[in-house]
């Protein structure tokens, strides 16, 4: 059994995917709300602004859903696919 690397491209990808959504965390919150006193209160709000995208913002390339929407979506229909293969049914 042999595996492979993921490769150059993607690896590239993943990269520029970190550095968008880094640009994007301190476009929102770090930039908009300092100067800050402390480490611990860019912990919390880093908390809180990650519990928002998740849950709250709306996204352009998810058809305006949340993250959390669309992953429960996809664990609804893959349960659904995966009870029905455990069942013996199609």
């Amino acid at each position: 059994m042999t595996c492979s690397s993921p490769g150059p491209d993607h690896i590239n990808r993943t990269i520029a995917l970190a550095e968008s959504q880094f640009a994007l965390f301190k476009t929102e919150l770090i930039k908009k709300r300092r100067p800050w006193r402390t480490v611990e209160e860019v912990e919390l709000a880093t908390l809180e602004w990650v519990w928002w995208f998740n849950n709250q913002r709306l996204h352009s390339e998810l058809d305006y859903r949340t993250p959390a929407e669309v992953e429960a979506e996809y664990y609804a229909q893959n349960n659904t696919v995966l009870a029905r293969a455990i069942h013996g049914q199609q």
